[in-house]
């Protein structure tokens, strides 16, 4: 890049650099490999010796490398035991050819940098060609692996390369220093490096949330001390109505204090500002995330890149005579999917509607249990065990929609892979989303608001009733199945993402034979500048190719199944932060091991991943911002409707002691709260087989029983208060949610996509290209005369 563009991009990157969110070299840039690579071969393909050459396999394995041969290709075959190995190198006029197009593009020459091809460039336009060489009857390589006619293909590690990415960047120790994204960037491809920047920008700014959220923490520790909510339930000597209609005992409310406490530490008024800082936040992280990508993607000259466009020019690269594909699409396609992903949300519906019944026949089962301790405690190891259950079900839905997602790609006949990737991303993700979440929207606005009241309530089956909210709220079970969640999923799967393909990579070692040692000559040729038609010796080319042969495979999804675990991973910490302040602690936390994670197993425990050239995050960028339009409306439904915000303050400004204005002045406004929230029942509306609780003396049994809600003792019409609480729960939400969407709005329109000095780079840069068009044509017809 020319001196004064990459001066003029050196605000936003030296910003990440003093931060610690990357670590660059200034000479990074400039580090391409020549366009003729000798000791490394391009591609590699792996089949079974076959004996038999007569069989149809060994025919289209045959078949498939003189494919490659008329296209000038060099093979080179080395058979190792029941192993067949082909290195395949392209020649230079493909890349040559590929410079040119690249040149007179309408797009793309302004994008790129024609004066090398790199390694991961050769690499990208090998694995096109390869994926689009068919033979006779009409299968490419995809199909043939399928048949087993070729086992596997990779691309090859380069050893320097990958030994200064370990020393630097693929290491535990350091998880704290900044990431080398331009050497990413130009090992792995664009599309890597944009993941890591992304995701260490998003680890970034993930601490201002932490330290609030445990601030807000701290502060409900303090408030939960002194509320008077908390002497209310330890000291009251109510007795509330059974949790089942047989055998199930009249419990006294002092026997949940402990719930108390834990409702109180994330019910109170800092989540509130809490949950208004996290929307707003998730705005200014995505406008601020657009500024450095723009920087980047301006330092990397991809800025006007176009995936359309290269593509065209890799299919001329790898026939002149191509067709263009063209555009498809069909309305009964169209429908028929719709369709299909309609059913398939409804089926993940239902078995969040099976978790809720499993729920409701535990807490039956357990309140009618023997021991004094779990029946009366019933609702928190059901919540428990749902939670578990929960997250049992993510994980075999997860499997069966990445299967039911590819198949409705396949039915689409999309036109490019880039396209098929967006479409299979919206469905994934669409699918994961409702998997994950629709257990908590139930927790959070279903859950204690439709199960009746004695006398007449809403059974399953006639049988069993619907689970019943604590007096002092249903937050908790929110925040229970919550943590459950994000710490099964990110310990768990954090375990297996590294030790799966390290006890992989060890099998492979152990059922292999020991590799023999490289020779010197080819040892110091390995670690120095080669001359053009150097080659490492037969021996030390099987031995490469066998050690990255015994790494794990990395397939065309490996990244997005990355992408995915990250922004369900933003989901969880904006959309229910108010019940859960410490969800941005955890994900800082897994996050700062996680970047370390993937840099480790994609440097040294998997096959080098084809370098992907793009300019963004893609559809990931409009599912963050849809997600953060969606975490507005949830914070608001959960502080609204899912807390007691809203029916404590109107308790306290318009029913406690506080409301007339006449109250001493140390009177506590909250006094007398939680008796105001309990509706009266007689206990004849009870079934008969009701029990007392063994706290109760004998012959002072209560005639009358309560439970949480607004209703008359007379005709169990909801009260005033009730109505009041509810426009006031709908008046705040709609007040919420509009004061933060104009504060994003205003943060959006603040805050440019890209820095002035990356738009003038451009502009600069453009221009002294038309300079040189210009002075070339001159200089032509100056010939011509």
């Amino acid at each position: 890049m020319p001196l004064h563009n990459r001066e003029s991009s050196m605000s936003s990157i030296e910003m990440l650099e003093i931060l610690g969110v990357v670590k660059e070299n200034g000479n990074e840039q400039q580090s391409f490999p020549p366009v003729h690579t000798p000791l490394s071969y391009d591609y590699v393909l792996v089949a079974k010796t076959i004996n038999n050459q007569e069989r149809e396999t060994f025919r289209k394995q045959t078949e498939f490398i003189e494919e490659l041969k008329k296209k000038n290709f060099k093979v080179t075959k080395i058979i190792d035991d029941n192993l067949v190995f082909y290195g395949i190198q392209a020649p230079k006029e493909i890349f040559e050819k590929y410079r040119y197009l690249l040149k007179v593009s309408d797009a793309c020459n302004w994008s790129s940098d024609q004066s090398a091809v790199s390694l991961s460039t050769r690499i990208r336009i090998v694995h096109f060609i390869l994926g689009h060489t068919r033979i006779r009857s009409g299968e490419n390589l995809r199909e043939l692996i399928k048949m087993k006619v070729f086992e596997t293909k990779f691309c090859l590690h380069e050893k320097k390369k990958q030994r200064e990415l370990k020393a630097g960047w693929a290491r535990w120790t350091a998880c704290l220093q900044g990431q080398p994204i331009t050497a990413v960037r130009n090992y792995f491809g664009e599309k890597v490096a944009l993941y890591f920047l992304w995701l260490g920008w998003y680890t970034f700014l993930l601490v201002p949330p932490a330290i609030i959220g445990i601030i807000i923490f701290l502060y409900g520790i303090s408030y939960y001390k002194h509320s008077p909510l908390l002497n209310e339930v330890c000291n009251s000597n109510t007795t509330m109505c059974p949790l089942c209609d047989k055998g199930c005992e009249a419990w006294q409310l002092n026997e949940t204090c402990i719930y108390t406490k834990v409702t109180l530490l994330f019910d109170n008024e800092g989540t509130v500002f809490f949950a208004m800082f996290m929307a707003i936040w998730a705005t200014l992280f995505l406008e601020f995330w657009k500024r450095h990508r723009a920087t980047f993607v301006c330092e990397w000259k991809v800025s006007d890149w176009s995936e359309e466009e290269e593509e065209l020019i890799l299919e001329l690269v790898n026939d002149v005579n191509c067709e263009p594909k063209k555009f498809k699409h069909s309305y009964w396609t169209s429908s028929l999917i719709f369709i299909c992903v309609t059913i398939m949300i409804l089926v993940i519906i239902s078995l969040t509607s099976a978790v809720v019944v499993f729920r409701v026949i535990a807490a039956d089962f357990l309140a009618k249990y023997k021991w004094k301790s779990l029946s009366n405690h019933s609702n928190i190891p059901v919540m428990v065990l749902g939670g578990f259950l929960h997250y049992f079900i993510i994980t075999i839905m997860t499997r069966v929609n990445w299967i039911v997602a590819r198949k409705l790609c396949d039915m689409e006949e999309i036109r490019s892979f880039a396209s098929t990737e967006k479409s299979f991303t919206v469905k994934m993700f669409t699918f994961q989303f409702f998997t994950y979440f629709t257990s908590l929207f139930y927790a959070a606005f279903i859950l204690g608001r439709i199960n009746g009241r004695p006398g007449n309530y809403v059974k399953i089956a006639g049988r069993w009733r619907l689970e019943e909210c604590h007096p002092t709220g249903c937050l908790t079970d929110l925040f229970i199945q919550m943590t459950i969640i994000m710490v099964l999923k990110q310990t768990i799967s954090n375990v297996f993402e590294f030790t799966g393909p390290w006890l992989c990579r060890l099998w492979k070692r152990k059922r292999t034979q020991k590799l023999q040692r490289k020779c010197a000559h080819c040892y110091l040729k390995d670690d120095s500048d080669t001359k053009d038609g150097d080659e490492l010796c037969e021996n030390c080319k099987l031995r490469d190719w066998l050690s990255n042969y015994r790494l794990n495979d990395v397939d065309s999804f490996s990244l997005f199944r990355e992408f995915l675990e990250m922004v369900i991973q933003f989901s969880f910490t904006t959309l229910f932060v108010a019940a859960f302040p410490l969800a941005p602690l955890l994900a800082f936390i897994n996050n700062v091991i996680e970047i370390r994670l993937d840099a480790i197993k994609m440097v040294t425990l998997e096959r080098r991943m084809v370098p992907k050239k793009t300019n963004n995050i893609g559809v990931w960028l409009d599912i963050l911002e849809a997600i953060g339009v969606l975490a507005v409306i949830v914070n608001g439904l959960v502080i609204g409707v899912s807390s007691d915000f809203i029916p404590r303050l109107v308790y306290r400004y318009h029913y406690g002691p506080c409301a007339q204005g006449t109250a001493a002045p140390d009177t506590d406004c909250m006094a007398g709260y939680i008796n105001n929230t309990l509706s009266v029942a007689p206990m004849k509306y009870m079934n008969d087989s009701y029990k007392y609780s063994e706290n109760i003396p004998p012959g002072e049994e209560p005639l009358y029983c309560r439970y949480k809600d607004y209703r008359s003792q007379d005709d169990y019409s909801h009260t005033h208060q009730f109505w009041i609480i509810l426009a006031s729960r709908f008046a705040f939400v709609i007040l919420f949610e509009h004061v933060v969407v104009i504060c994003k709005f205003i943060a959006a329109w603040f805050i440019p996509s890209a820095p002035m000095e990356v738009k003038n780079s451009r502009l600069s840069d453009k221009l002294k290209r038309l300079k040189e068009e210009l002075q070339f044509q001159n200089v032509s017809e100056s010939l011509l005369a």
